[in-house]
């Protein structure tokens, strides 16, 4: 920049160096200050003054230079004649400049004024600029955070604001004359808007992944079962080859080390991932804004609402593939592996008390429901279906820890009303095969059929099946290996539920021995004695057979229950009543034999036509005591065959005592008054043709003792002196086992006649004395 020289009030020393400048620009330098200065302070005449004066001193000057030396003074006057021109053109290019300064000077005093009125708007706009640059800072931030909500960033977003408080709106709202102060201010206020609407976005993803878990809680407990499942099948594979693991249940500790290699994640796996990420962000965002307590109240609240709506009004048991409680306890498991696994990642957020109430409420829902529906069951094969479901369902939730007493518990209600309906449909099971029995020895017709019937039966052949031919008979009726096969359909029925899971095994045992033994003696035995009214001898006699190997078979039960019973069982023998009804009711039936033998005989012995006054000897046995031993010999060789031999020979023993008694008291009926020797003849070859043919039969010696009586009485009444009877030596000699009052009572009535080897004078006998 020119240097700038001081205000000059005398300017004839400023002349000087002006003219005397050595160039133009120093000429310039000098010039223009000279120049400004006349300009501002009006003092252009004295610069013109001073500039005259210089000319008129240097025109002396040359003058007296001209005077002395002519020829250098024409030339300076021709130098200063082309220095005044110089001097004319510049003063007049000085004026041009000054106008041209003058003109400048005011547009540069006019543009100063707009200059310093520029630089302070230019300092208003930095100003408002740097306002601005802050507040967008303070925007973007806000933005940001937005941002991060809409990109579910909700933790980033909620650190975005709290960032956006302490390093921007803190510090504005701290100093109270900061331009973005009431903008700072706005946004402070809308923090908890901003908080809050994170809040809610975080509940609402959180929802729809609550929902999410609702609709994949069936899929999560089906996959939960099928892991059961293949366990199940994974320990029985086991179990069959090592026979010592069938004492450890599923869910044991050996169980459990035993299937350790399988490792499979229920909550993720190739057809199920569960994330927990947005209740996990969930948590954390309410944990950051202090709202842990009523997050985690909502939540609970939240849980039970979709426990409610988990849990149907009906359920219908009876559908074909059982889908109605599968699907509840698949949902109802789903739920509450959820809520075991949520407890076990977050064990602050579900206390163990919620998620257990929560576990009980929809155990006792479940229970109630199936309950309701058991009513149309009358189907056991379906209560056995419900029961593998609810047993696969307690093994799947017990390995997840939750308590299964009460499910237990069901099951021991679930298992009544099964045994009831095993009962009832035996019950018309065995009263069929009764009813419908022929009452005939069992006839076979090829081996396999023997084999068959052999192998259902408690039946110990004879002989062995190599000696068999077919067809061959059985010593019991149809009913006996049906009544087998339906007794060992029942106990595999009854253990049938004791398979997979079921805690009350011993429950089980003595409810079969009970249930095995009441069928066994109303529905079995009952209904055979009540057939014993049936006036056929050989119905009578086939349900005796049928009673013997009922008594075998049960005996046989019941060591197959000791063997069967579970090690939960109290030990010591074990009884079935329905043993001893059957060996007492063979009495019965015996009983029954002997009343439908002895009422024949009585019918037939009734039939005899005894003239106890003939006049002749008869030539034959009468017809009745011909009728009764053939009958007392068809019974003995087809009849009773079939008896064991103990009970045949008691049979006929038994007949043969009352046949001797009814004949015995035809001559004692008070109908009779006399009896002649003729008489006594039919009787005595009626005698000995009853006494022929017991001796002829098998053990013939020991039966003839059954006629002994009636024996001696007819040989009393044949004997020439009748006095010996009255004479107890002899008496008791030669008829000992006659009656001591229906013999004298017979030779009261006895009228002595001349028949063909006893001529005798006609007189009655004495009277005992005695």
């Amino acid at each position: 920049m020119p240097r700038r020289h001081g205000a000059l009030d005398d300017y004839t020393s400023a002349v000087p160096q002006i003219i005397l400048s050595t160039s133009d620009s120093d000429y310039l330098d000098h010039l223009i200050p000279v120049l400004k200065d006349a300009t501002n302070s009006r003092r252009t005449p004295a610069l013109l003054q001073s500039l005259s004066r210089y000319s008129e001193d240097r025109e002396a000057d040359i003058e007296r230079i001209g005077l002395t030396k002519h020829e250098e003074f024409l030339d300076s006057v021709h130098r200063l004649q082309e220095v005044r021109e110089g001097t004319v053109a510049l003063t007049t290019e000085i004026l041009k400049l000054n106008q041209s300064i003058q003109a400048s000077t005011e547009k540069l005093a006019d543009q100063k004024g707009a200059l310093v009125n520029t630089k302070a708007v230019r300092q208003n706009i930095a100003d408002a600029a740097d306002a601005l640059r802050e507040s967008l800072t303070v925007l973007h931030a806000v933005n940001h955070s937005h941002e991060l909500v809409r990109r579910k960033k909700y933790y980033s977003a909620l650190k975005s604001l709290e960032d956006l408080q302490n390093e921007h709106l803190v510090p504005i709202l701290q100093n109270r004359y900061a331009t973005q102060h009431r903008l700072a201010d706005a946004i402070q206020k809308s923090l908890p808007a901003s908080r809050r609407a994170i809040s809610e976005a975080v509940m609402s993803d959180l929802n729809t992944w609550l929902f999410r878990i609702r609709e994949t809680s069936q899929f999560l407990g089906e996959v939960a079962f099928y892991h059961t499942e293949m366990r199940r099948n994974r320990q029985r594979a086991r179990i069959e080859n090592e026979k010592f693991l069938e004492n450890f249940k599923l869910n044991s500790s050996i169980e459990l080390i035993s299937d350790e290699n399988e490792e499979f994640d229920v909550l993720d796996n190739e057809e199920l991932q569960v994330d927990f990420t947005p209740l996990f962000e969930a948590l954390h965002i309410h944990d950051a804004l202090g709202h842990s307590d009523r997050f985690r109240s909502e939540y609970a609240s939240t849980r039970r609402q979709q426990k409610d709506l988990l849990v149907p009004t009906t359920i219908d048991l009876l559908a074909e593939d059982g889908s109605s409680l599968s699907s509840l306890l698949e949902g109802i498991a789903g739920f509450a592996i959820i809520e075991r696994a949520t407890m076990q990642r977050v064990p602050y957020l579900r206390s163990v008390v919620d998620v257990e109430e929560l576990w009980d409420s929809m155990c006792t829902a479940a229970i109630t429901l199936t309950t309701k529906s058991l009513t149309n069951i009358d189907n056991a094969e379906v209560l056995l279906k419900i029961k593998s479901v609810i047993a696969l369902f307690i093994q799947t939730m017990e390995g997840w820890g939750y308590s299964v007493s009460a499910l237990d518990n069901f099951l021991l209600q679930l298992f009544d009303k099964y045994a009831q309906l095993l009962k009832r449909r035996f019950s018309e099971d065995f009263q069929e095969i009764v009813s419908t029995d022929d009452y005939m020895p069992m006839a076979i017709n090829s081996l396999s059929d023997y084999e068959k019937v052999i192998n259902v039966s408690w039946f110990t052949p004879d002989r062995p099946t190599e000696e068999l031919t077919f067809p061959c008979v059985l010593p019991f009726s149809q009913m006996y290996p049906l009544c087998c096969i339906d007794i060992r359909n029942f106990l595999n029925q009854f253990y049938f539920f004791l398979d997979d899971h079921f805690q009350h095994s011993d429950i089980i045992d003595e409810t079969l021995r009970k249930s095995l033994d009441e069928l066994l003696s109303e529905k079995v035995c009952k209904s055979l004695v009540e057939r014993l009214s049936s006036q056929y001898l050989g119905q009578i006699v086939q349900i005796l057979i049928n009673l013997e190997h009922f008594e075998i078979a049960c005996r046989e039960l019941e060591q197959l229950l000791i063997r069967a019973r579970s090690s939960t069982s109290a030990g010591g023998p074990l009884r079935l009543n329905a043993t001893e009804e059957f060996r007492n009711n063979k009495k019965t039936a015996e009983k029954r034999i002997f009343e439908l033998v002895n009422s024949k005989i009585d019918d037939l012995v009734d039939t005899a036509e005894y003239d106890w006054l003939a006049s002749g000897v008869p030539t034959e046995p009468s017809n009745y005591m011909q009728t009764l031993t053939r009958y007392l010999s068809n019974i003995m060789n087809s009849t009773l065959l079939g008896l064991p031999r103990e009970i045949k020979e008691l049979i006929y023993f038994d007949a043969l005592s009352h046949a001797a008694e009814k004949v015995l008291a035809l001559p004692l009926s008070p109908e009779v008054r006399h009896i002649n020797g003729y008489g006594v003849l039919a009787l005595a070859q009626d005698v000995n043709y009853l006494t022929e043919f017991v001796g002829s039969l098998e053990n013939g010696q020991m039966l003839r003792e059954n006629l002994d009586e009636l024996q001696q009485t007819v040989n009393l009444m044949q004997s020439d002196n009748h006095e010996e009877f009255y004479d107890i030596s002899i008496r008791n000699k030669k008829y000992g086992r006659v009656d001591v009052l229906n013999g004298p009572m017979l030779l009261e009535k006895y009228v002595i006649t001349e028949t063909p080897g006893n001529k005798q004078n006609n007189k009655r006998p004495l009277k005992d004395k005695s």
